[in-house]
């Protein structure tokens, strides 16, 4: 937790994430629209893009990029702790979605999903609620195969420096009540947890967004030389 002008900073417990996303679940899709456009690009479907395989996508949510994948994933498995957000998603995939999906309800702390068996996993403005990223980042390890991938898209702290004061002021509101991190760096967290960062590209508006691509150290690739 951080001193901030507002005081000190709560940080929100997973079921009080969830709570928040249960609330928002309806009009999360309008909400999300208006930021992308306003601020955030179209760093969405460059993540989806870079998907390939057999991929998870953590906080799923309402399903957003579900219609985005593209003949080289085989199946998508989207992993959510809002059940009210889930419910969303399993309206669109009920629409249509070229892609295999199963959607299922639970923690990206501690996935319900075997060591070393996805070659994709992703990540679009998940980070930023997660209560504690640096676990999210270990799962994401252990169940990527050597050489699997992380990609992320995710809003951080503005390369303005009087914008990223401003979001400093401002975040424990955000966090309040959309359990939101706004000046939350994902990079560090990768780094910690063993990935090689591949990519990082800054974008949107004031630089607030982190397109990453990490992946997951191949010992045999290693040991070849490479």
């Amino acid at each position: 937790m951080g001193s901030t002008e507002w005081g000190i900073m709560r940080e929100p417990d997973t079921a009080q994430v969830a709570k928040s996303f249960d609330a928002m679940a309806t009009h999360y899709d309008r909400q999300i629209g208006r930021f992308e456009r306003f601020a955030l690009g179209d760093a969405r479907r460059w993540a989806v893009d870079k998907a390939r395989g057999r991929v998870v996508e953590i906080a799923v949510g309402t399903g957003l990029n579900l219609p985005l994948y593209g003949k080289d994933v085989d199946y998508v498995i989207g992993v959510d702790i809002s059940k009210a957000m889930l419910d969303q998603a399993r309206a669109r995939v009920s629409e249509g979605v070229s892609t295999s999906v199963d959607l299922r309800y639970g923690d990206v702390q501690e996935l319900d999903i075997p060591d070393e068996c996805v070659d994709t996993l992703l990540s679009t403005y998940a980070f930023c609620t997660i209560p504690d990223p640096g676990r999210a980042a270990v799962e994401a390890f252990r169940v990527l195969v050597p050489g699997g991938r992380f990609v992320l898209a995710e809003h951080g702290p503005s390369t303005n420096v009087f914008a990223r004061a401003v979001m400093k002021v401002v975040e424990p509101l955000f966090v309040r009540f959309g359990s939101d991190h706004l000046t939350r760096d994902p990079i560090g967290y990768l780094e910690d947890a063993g990935f090689l960062i591949d990519e990082v590209q800054r974008s949107g508006r004031g630089g607030v967004v982190f397109r990453v691509v990490a992946s997951k150290p191949d010992p045999e690739w290693t040991a070849l030389g490479h």
